[in-house]
């Protein structure tokens, strides 16, 4: 992951799009939440489950609060580590939208 400037502060570099992959009869993707969330638009398939793996790197900021409205999911991800959240199948066109608990930092993953 390439990062923009130095120090504790710098955020990831701006990642817009990017694609689930499979693995198995499940896709995965993969976010990192520091500074922001990266990547911040995904694609998912449709009607298959997603796993989404919070990745967290000496994040001290608001986006390790993580809020998923439509789950009702609120969770504080740790400082270093990762945090897995399972999503249920969703319909072509549904978009599931993320945000850090100030409503700063978002994400969304599209299913297509």
């Amino acid at each position: 992951m390439l990062y923009v400037g130095s120090g504790k502060n710098s955020g990831p570099a701006v990642s817009d799009k990017s694609e689930a992959t499979l693995s198995g009869s499940t896709q995965e993707i993969e976010i990192l939440a520091r500074g922001g969330y990266s990547p911040r638009n995904v694609v998912a398939k449709a009607g298959i489950p997603l796993t989404i793996k919070f990745k967290t790197q000496g994040t001290y900021d608001c986006s390790s609060s993580l809020s998923i409205p439509e789950l009702n999911y609120r969770n504080n991800l740790p400082t270093t580590g990762e945090t897995y959240v399972q999503i249920a199948p969703h319909k072509a066109g549904e978009v599931l939208k993320g945000t850090c608990g100030m409503g700063m930092y978002s994400f969304s993953v599209e299913f297509k």
